[in-house]
This record gives C-alpha cells, structure tokens and sequence, in this order.
C-alpha cells in the first residue's frame, strides 16, 4: 500500500507544467451493419464542439478529422437513410492518432435529410449483429483501464455478471454460470483457436499468461449464453476476439516494459495509396530477460520464460476484394522444484508417507522434492478474405493453420520419473460464409467450417499398483470436424428484431453428428428500455487427447474407451431487460435456465468407489482419462443477474453487479449434486475517476475493483480415515458439500499519461489483491491436521508505456 501511495505522490509533483495545446487526427470508416459495404456521403461530427468539427465520408466510405483536441469525446454518425449512431468517449492523444471501423444500421422508415444529433449510446452492443442476449463487446480502452487486468481480456472479463474465477489466481480461468472453463470457445479473426494462454493444461481454456497484446487487439465480443447460429463447439461461453488494422498512412511504434514482460510494437502504411497497412507486436517476459544476462530473480527453486508474437497485414485491392493474414503465437517453459501440488508440507515424514502411495521408499528427504519441466507452443494463422459481389451480398473467407504443442516431465527428485507426455495436435481450417442483406428488414448468412484435425499424442505415467509404466497415449493420426449454419435477421419494426438459425456438426472420428436449433429477439419497449431473449441448443468438442487415450488390458492389448464418446450438450433460454435511468446510467438484468445433457461420466453404476460415481465432465477443470465414460450426465445451471453501470462520462465511470446462482450436476448413481464451480453468488464493483491537469495534457486515473463471490467446492475430507492411512481420505458420498471459504479481494490500478507534441507515455501500477487476503485454494490432511492451501497473495505490477 505504501508503493501505491508513494507512486500517487510522485506523479502529482508533476502537475504544474504549463499547458500547451495538442491536436490529433481521427479517422476511421462508416459501413453498412448488415452488407459491409460502404456508406457514401456519411456526416460524422464531434459533439458539443466549438467551433463545429466534423467530416463526410467518401466514396469508399473513408473519413478523416484533423487538428482534433486532444481529451475524450463523442462522435455521431447520421447519413440519409440510416439510424444515427452515437460513440462516446472516444479517447485522442496525441501519441497515436484515432481509428474508428463504425457500422450503420439502415432505418426502416427513410428520411429525407441528415439527422445531426443522436442520443443513442452504443457502449457495449456486440459487433454481431445477430447476437440478441448474453453478448457485450469489450473494448480494449476498457480492458486496459479496469484494475489489475494487465491488458488482459479475460480478466477484464471476470468483472462481467456471472462470470467468475476458477478458484486459482495463477491462471485467467473463466467460470460462465457455473459452468465448466472446458466450456469456453476461443475464437481470433472468425476461426476457432486453441487456448491462447501461456502455461497452459491439456484440455484447458486458461493459463497463468495471456499471449492477446492490447497493441493488436480490436473491441471483441463475449458471450455468456444462447449464441448467435454461427457459434458451434461451445456450451458455456465465447471470446470472439478481433484485431484491428494498422494505421493507413502514418508509421506508429509502441514500446511497453513491466514486470510481465517487455514489448514493442509497429504500424503503418505499405507503399502505394491502397490504405494496406501492417501492425505487429512482440514481447518477451522480462524474468526470462533477467535468466539470459544472469541475474536469478526466482533463485534456483524455478524458472519462467515466455515470448509470444502477433500480427495483421491488411490489404485491400480495387477488384479482388480485401485480403488479411494474421497471426499469433507463443512460446513458454517453466522448470520447478517444488513439495507437491498442493504445497503441502516441508516435513519429510509426511512426505515420505504421501509419497510413498506411489512406491517411493529411497531416501525420505529427496521424496518430499519433486521437479517439473514444461515446455509449450502455440501458433495461429490464417488468411482472410472478403468480397463484395454487390453492394448487398458479399463472402468472406479464412484458410487457417493452428498448433498447440505441450511437454512435460514430472519427476520425484533422484527416485522416479512419475510422468511424461508429449502432446501436438494441429489443425487445418477452411471457414466460408455468404452475407445477403435483401432489404433493409431481412438479412441471411450462410456458412461452413470444415477442419482436419491431426494429431501425435504420448503420455506415460508411473503406476505404483501395477509397478510399472503404463502408457496411456500413444497416437498420431488425424481427423475431421464438419460445421455448417444458416442465420437469418428479420426486422419486423424499428422496435423489434428476430433473429433465428441453426448450427450442423458432424466428427468424422466417430460419425456423431448434432442438429441445433437457435433463436433470439430483441425488442426495444421505448427510447429507454429494452427487452432480449434467446434460446438454443448447444455441444462442446472433448480434446481429442480423451478420444485417443487407451487403456492397458490384463493380456497386455490396449482398448481405446472413449473413441465413440459423444460431445456434452446444453440447451440455453434467457431473457433479460434493459434499461437507461438516464443517458448514462444503465440497468440491466437476465434471467437464464441451462440444461445440460450428454455429459461425459463414469461408465458404470455398479461399483461400490463413491469417487467414480460422481465423477462428471462438468467438475473438470481439464486433463483426460483413459478409464470408459459414457454420455449419460446430467447438469442444469440456473440464476439471475443484475448490474448498474454508469459509463465514462464526465471523468468518471462505475460498474456493479451481482448474481444468484445454482450449478448442479448427475453423476452415473443418478443423485444430483452441486458442481465444484457452485459458489452460489458473485458480486462485483469497480470504478474510477479521471483527472485532468494542464489543459488536459496530463492526465491522472485511479481505478478500484471490488471481487466477492462464493468459494468452490470439493469433497469433505474424513478427519479419521486420514490420520489412519496418513494422507487426505475425502467422503465422495457427499461430494462438493464442502465449501471453501468465500473469495474476495480488491485491485487498485493508477495510470499517469502525459501527452507531447509527438509523442505520450504512461506509466502505471496495478495491484491484484491489494490487502494481500489469503484467499482457499483447497484443503488437505497432513500432520494430523487439517490445512487450507492458498491461492496468489499480492501481485504488484508496474509498466511504463510510451507510443509516438
């Protein structure tokens, strides 16, 4: 807390430079919502300026403002024909200048002149324009300013309702309405990617680092329920995430360093007069930085490096329409000696009784150490193509390559390598859609997403009952996945839009094929509140590392279990209101019901371990077996959510929301349970206020976040059977009816930007739990007590930005 305070004074010494002022250029291109085709002759003026400021579009449907004030302002956007659109806070420095892609919806009732003042506010629509309930976009102005996010979506996300951890602050889990983070699609530029974190698990959606650059990233769409017909293989959430374009005709660079890592990135034009343009970004983690000049920040007991790149060259031609490769991909590798995975205990006679489950006998004081190395790469690439055929119909392509490849070797030091496993799976993407907009009240899409999925799977582990190595995977092949839908957008009124689909799968690997029906609405009551709804049916791919694994049989044969296992299913309603107390102040509710069906559970309801009759794919963090499961689960999430938000307006902003929830599931013994994500509730606030200083060259941001939300769950432990056998003995019986105490914390984040002629920095800290609160992780047995392992304490994280 003294950091915080001390950094907070250091910037306000600064405060008397005398003002000068600085202009800044916006531009940007107006489109239509529904065709992407551009609107000619569009006005685009800032809002309560004076004198009047503004511009039109051209041909193309390009504009461009000069010698704009620096500061935040609102943009509208009216042209004949077309709702005006209002974008407020709209930020201008005088580092980089200010591009904006903005879509007009075409009015129903035509209008004969420019409608200059609008009223509307566009802050948080999703970029869909078939997504009708449970979908925001965030922008990437608020991913950064929001309190220890570290300019990383996913936390930025955990301030949204209903959404919360996963009960370990190390990784960026995402927990949607108790829902499983294995639920969650990942998506870049349209195209399904894999997880797009460092230090991640098989299976997992989440990993201690994201490898997203806010330098890259453009406003991006997350949804939380009844997706929109062109969203497949996901039951629980989506991150549609985008990036923008380089800047057209000027040259940009960016450099950041902090305690995450260092990075630099570049924009601007190609040559010619075509607006092609190239944007990358690279970072490298500075504890790696550290370890390669000698300097052992962690000391001998680990070591963490990671560097990740992004990139989009955009490239539009006269005839051939406009063509994007992009990419992103990173490299990590961690090494580590450590007590256990839970960081039980130093003590070496509990170690050698924990370990000795596993057939360690040598030498008690090298048990209790074990060492763990990992090494991971992920890649992504693709090329995007989009043409018009007409003014009103075009196609839009990507051809992708994706890559997640994981290593790792577990050993217990100088005794027993206990795992090692090697995991490559690739894929090849061809996705195509075709955008019609017949009128302005109807509009259909039509897709197809066809993928060959290869693999090379290893993993091999230590089994103490069998005394030997058993190799649990050992393929290498390949695949196919099959997606098609058709969505069609009907306006009945300027008040009312319907929005129906469906979505086709099929997996060639064991020919299950799923049909799933979508439906949404969206009704706008008056000018101030609004009514949405969706409903629809919903599946989730398992890692093929689970299809492929094979299980040892008594003659030395392998069988694969799980080859025909099918995808866990969901089916979606919700409905929510909205309404606007006033221009900037909203209030907006949704109740939702979630049914899930198919779930992936132990095969059989005859044996007598109560651990396997509980066992469900909905408790999974990540991982595979290579034991028999079958579709035979059950599960059903159900809440209501309610949050206020008042947006950026008038140098300040705040967000709460809070959500009442229950997540419960059915294992093969058919008793139903709660979830181990069922914390029941979650309550979220955050704020900040601006402060401005010479002329608003200077600026000052002060940020808090506020996280409670009820601890996950796990079996109770059984006191008396522990000390009896020397380790943690849990009571499956009553599986999750333990909980963990509730989980709460608050992040600080301050910012100080100065603006130059040329150029501006920031520098900033943000603080993750700022009062340190040892929050439960869970809890074991040893010593003949019972202790509570915790999570991530107080993480500090100091940068310095500057962009010219």
């Amino acid at each position: 807390m003294r950091t915080f305070t001390c950094l907070i004074a250091l910037m306000c010494l600064t405060l008397t430079t005398l003002a000068q002022e600085f202009t800044q250029t916006i531009k940007g291109r107006v489109v239509d919502q529904q065709s992407k085709s551009p609107v000619i002759g569009a006005t685009v003026l800032i809002k309560d300026s004076d004198p009047l400021m503004g511009g039109t579009t051209d041909y193309e449907g390009y504009f461009r403002i000069t010698e704009v004030p620096i500061g935040r302002l609102t943009l509208v956007f009216s042209s004949v024909g077309y709702e005006s659109k209002s974008i407020p806070n709209v930020i201008v420095g005088s580092g980089k200048e200010t591009i904006l892609e903005i879509e007009l919806i075409e009015s129903l009732t035509q209008m004969e002149e420019v409608v200059i003042v609008a009223d509307k506010q566009a802050k948080g629509q999703p970029l869909d324009d078939m997504a009708s309930v449970s979908a925001i976009s965030m922008s990437v102005e608020e991913t950064s300013r929001y309190a220890a996010t570290f300019d990383d979506p996913a936390r930025a996300a955990l301030s949204q309702a209903g959404v919360s951890g996963g009960g370990d602050d190390l990784l960026n889990e995402i927990v949607i309405r108790g829902n499983s983070p294995k639920g969650l699609l990942w998506r870049l530029e349209g195209v399904e990617i894999p997880n797009p974190n460092h230090f991640a698990e098989v299976g997992s959606s989440a990993g201690g680092i994201s490898m997203l650059s806010a330098n890259v990233l453009s406003n991006s769409d997350f949804f939380t329920g009844a997706f929109p017909a062109q969203y497949g293989n996901a039951y629980s959430g989506i991150f549609d995430l985008r990036m923008r374009n380089g800047n057209f005709d000027k040259r940009e660079t960016t450099f950041q360093a902090g305690m995450l890592g260092i990075q630099a990135s570049s924009e601007g034009p190609f040559k010619g007069e075509s607006n092609a343009s190239y944007l990358f970004n690279y970072r490298y983690s500075t504890l790696g930085l550290f370890s390669a000049i000698g300097l052992d920040i962690l000391g001998e007991e680990e070591a963490i490096s990671f560097q990740d790149l992004s990139f989009k060259l955009n490239l539009p031609t006269k005839k051939m329409g406009t063509f994007s490769v992009w990419g992103l991909g990173g490299i990590n590798t961690y090494t580590g000696k450590y007590y256990n995975f839970y960081d039980f205990s130093q003590d070496s006679a509990y170690a050698a009784t924990y370990f000795s489950q596993f057939g360690y006998d040598e030498d008690s004081t090298a048990l209790y150490r074990s060492f763990e190395k990992e090494k991971q790469y992920m890649g992504a690439t693709g090329v995007t193509h989009t043409i018009h055929l007409n003014p009103n119909l075009y196609i839009q392509s990507v051809l992708s390559v994706t890559a997640q490849n994981i290593q790792g070797r577990y050993d217990s030091m100088r005794v027993r390598v206990i795992e090692t496993e090697e995991m490559l799976e690739t894929a090849v993407r061809f996705s195509t859609y075709l955008n019609q907009k017949f009128n302005a009240k109807n509009t259909m899409r039509i897709g197809l997403i066809a993928s060959r999925l290869n693999f090379d799977l290893y993993n091999e582990e230590w089994w103490r009952g069998d005394g030997k190595y058993t190799v649990l995977l050992d393929e290498s092949g390949h695949t196919y996945f099959y997606q098609s839908y058709v969505q069609w957008q009907h306006r009945l009124n300027e008040n009312v839009t319907i929005n129906t689909g469906v979505h086709g799968s099929w997996f060639a690997l064991n020919g299950n094929t799923y049909l799933e029906p979508r439906i949404g609405a969206r009704w706008q009551l008056n000018s101030n509140s609004v009514i949405t709804t969706g409903f629809g049916l919903h599946s989730r791919m398992e890692s093929l590392s689970l299809y492929k694994s094979q299980y040892e049989l008594s003659d030395g044969s392998y069988v694969q279990e799980n080859k025909d296992l099918g995808f866990s299913r969901a089916a979606h309603g919700v409905i929510g209101f909205e309404r606007m107390l006033r221009s900037d102040l909203r209030l907006k509710t949704e109740a939702y019901y979630q049914y899930l069906f198919e779930v992936p559970v132990w095969a059989s309801d005859t044996v007598s371990d109560p651990y396997l009759l509980t066992l469900s794919a909905l408790n999974e963090y990540d991982g595979y077996t290579a034991e028999k499961l079958v579709n035979e689960g059950t599960g059903r999430n159900y809440g209501v959510e309610i949050s206020l938000e008042k947006f950026f307006v008038r140098d300040r902003y705040f967000m709460i929301n809070g959500s009442l929830y229950q997540s419960r599931y059915t294992g093969i013994d058919g008793v139903e349970r709660n979830t181990v994500f069922n914390g029941n509730y979650i309550f979220n606030a955050l704020g900040g206020k601006e402060f401005k200083y010479a002329g608003g060259q200077k600026i000052l941001n002060l940020n808090m976040r506020f996280i409670y939300s009820g601890g996950k769950r796990e079996a109770p432990i059984l006191f008396q059977q522990s000390q009896e056998a020397g380790y943690t003995v849990r009571d499956y019986d009553r599986n999750n009816t333990a909980k963990m105490n509730d989980y709460w914390r608050i992040d600080l984040g301050a910012s100080y930007k100065v603006n130059r002629q040329y150029a501006a920095s920031v520098i900033a800290l943000n603080i993750q739990n700022v009062f340190a609160v040892t929050n439960e992780y869970g809890r074991y047995y040893a010593d003949g007590k019972i202790y509570s392992a915790s999570q991530l304490g107080f993480f500090p994280n100091i940068s310095y930005r500057v962009e010219f």
